[in-house]
C-alpha cells in the first residue's frame, strides 16, 4: 500500500516543478528588462548665464585696422573697405553702406548700426587673417524692442572657413563689459551684441535651428530709414 502513495507524491512534485521554474524565469526576465533601460540625458535647447568676472577683459581693446569684408547672406550684397578715414575718424559713407546691408529683411527698415559693433567686427576680421565675414542677421525692425537686433547693436555672423567655436572663443576675449555673446551650434553662427548701459555681460548657447533663407530682392522707390540712419557723404 505504501508504493501507490509514493508514486502519487512523486507525480505531484514533478507537476509542480515546471511552475516553479516558470515563476523563476519570469522574475529573472523582468529584472533583466528593467536593468537594460537607460535614462537618456536631455540637452536644453537654450541655456545662458551672466559672464563671470574672469570672462570680462580688464585691459583696453586695441584699435582695429578698420578693414572689413562683409557679405550679407540674405541679400547677396558685399562690402569691402575701411570704416575709418585716413585721419582715424569714422567714414560716414562706408558706415552708410554697411547700415544698408544690415537692413531688416522683413520690412526694409534701415537703422544706423552701432559703430562700436563694427569695430568689433573689424577686430574679428583682423584676427582671422582678413577672411570674409558673413552676416546672417543684422537689424530686425519687426523684432521685440528688448532685442539688441531691434536697436541695430547686434549681429549674427560666421567667418568663412573658420569654425563657429573659434569665432565664439575669440569674440569672448573682446568683452570689456555689457556684451552679449551667443553660440548657435546647430546653425553654425555666433551672436555678438552691445547691451544697454548697466546690463551685465551675458553668455548663452542656443541649439535651436535658425534658418537664413535668402530674401527675394524687391525694388522700391526709396529705402525707409529709422533714425538715426546715416546718409552717404562725399
Amino acid at each position: 500500500m505504501r508504493l501507490p502513495y509514493a508514486l502519487l507524491a512523486l507525480t505531484f512534485v514533478m507537476a509542480a516543478a515546471p511552475d516553479a521554474d516558470a515563476k523563476g524565469e519570469k522574475k529573472t526576465t523582468s529584472k533583466s528588462s528593467t536593468s537594460t533601460k537607460k535614462k537618456k540625458k536631455r540637452t536644453p535647447v537654450f541655456s545662458g548665464h551672466n559672464a563671470t568676472k574672469a570672462q570680462i577683459r580688464t585691459t583696453p581693446l586695441p584699435k582695429p585696422s578698420g578693414e572689413i569684408w562683409l557679405r550679407a547672406e540674405n541679400l547677396g550684397e558685399e562690402f569691402k573697405g575701411n570704416i575709418y578715414k585716413k585721419d582715424g575718424t569714422f567714414d560716414d559713407a562706408a558706415l552708410a553702406k554697411i547700415d544698408d546691408m544690415f537692413r531688416c529683411i522683413k520690412t526694409g527698415e534701415v537703422r544706423a548700426v552701432k559703430a562700436e559693433l563694427l569695430e568689433q567686427m573689424s577686430r574679428i576680421y583682423d584676427h582671422f587673417g582678413g577672411k570674409q565675414i558673413q552676416l546672417v542677421s543684422g537689424h530686425r525692425f519687426a523684432e521685440r524692442d528688448s532685442s539688441r537686433h531691434f536697436h541695430a547693436s547686434a549681429m549674427d555672423i560666421r567667418v568663412k572657413d573658420v569654425s563657429w567655436r573659434a569665432v565664439y572663443e575669440f569674440a569672448g576675449t573682446l568683452d570689456t563689459g555689457h556684451i552679449g555673446l551667443g553660440q548657435y551650434p546647430t546653425s553654425g553662427f555666433v551672436h555678438v551684441d552691445f547691451r544697454a548701459p548697466g546690463e551685465p555681460s551675458f553668455r548663452w548657447t542656443d541649439w535651436s535651428g535658425h534658418s537664413s533663407k535668402k530674401a527675394t530682392k524687391k525694388k522700391t522707390k526709396s529705402t525707409p530709414r529709422t533714425q538715426p540712419a546715416r546718409k552717404p557723404t562725399s
